[in-house]
């Protein structure tokens, strides 16, 4: 499993970020405060608190590509 922070600016970044995550068959979850959601929802993801860091877990050791994909969402 690996573990880090992205953010998600706007409704167009929650789409984009919706689509890269569906194209791969393994779990990521999201997590915001107390909540977890799928990151394949989007309307999971508008349940969050967009304005800060979200916590990304994905369910997989090989997943180099999809790190690549999502690499604009991801912060420090």
């Amino acid at each position: 499993m690996k573990a880090f922070n992205i953010m998600l600016h706007s409704i167009n970044d929650v789409k984009n970020f919706v689509n890269v995550v569906n194209r791969y068959d393994f779990d990521v979850d999201l997590t915001s405060g107390r909540y977890v959601v799928d990151a394949k929802s989007i309307m999971g993801i508008f349940s969050l608190d967009l304005s800060k860091p979200i916590k990304v877990e994905v369910h997989d050791d090989d997943c180099e590509s999809f790190l690549e994909n999502i690499k604009p969402f991801i912060v420090e």
